[in-house]
């Protein structure tokens, strides 16, 4: 193999890899954790945005429900299509935060979430 041919493929590995850290970087996201149709969800207030979320590995969503909190997580598209949602005037979330790690910020939440009906 020539010193070309190893360059090209150092380089081209680079690339790849820093491609692959940029997709996978953790996003910190604050806003006011609910539920909706069996759903975890993030409400973030400015700009207005909802992310469907998911938990990884010990994590209990469920205690952090009508808190404020920090999610730290990768953002996805989501695949939920729920009706009810739909028929309530929203839109299903198009993100879905994969959830690496999650913190109270506050007991309360000051957003309006969203709740089951």
């Amino acid at each position: 193999m020539n010193k070309t041919m190893l360059f090209v493929l150092v380089v081209s590995a680079s690339v790849l890899l820093a491609q692959d850290k940029r997709r996978k970087e953790a996003t910190p996201v604050q806003g006011c954790v609910s539920r909706f149709n069996g759903d975890f969800i993030l409400v973030k207030q400015d700009p207005a945005m909802t992310y469907e979320l998911q938990a990884t590995g010990k994590i209990k969503l469920g205690h952090y429900v009508g808190q404020r909190v920090e999610v730290t997580g990768e953002k996805s598209p989501s695949l939920s299509t729920s009706s009810d949602f739909l028929g309530s005037g929203g839109g299903p979330s198009p993100v879905t935060l994969t959830v690496n790690s999650i913190k109270t910020v506050s007991k309360d939440c000051t957003e309006h979430p969203v709740s089951d009906k």
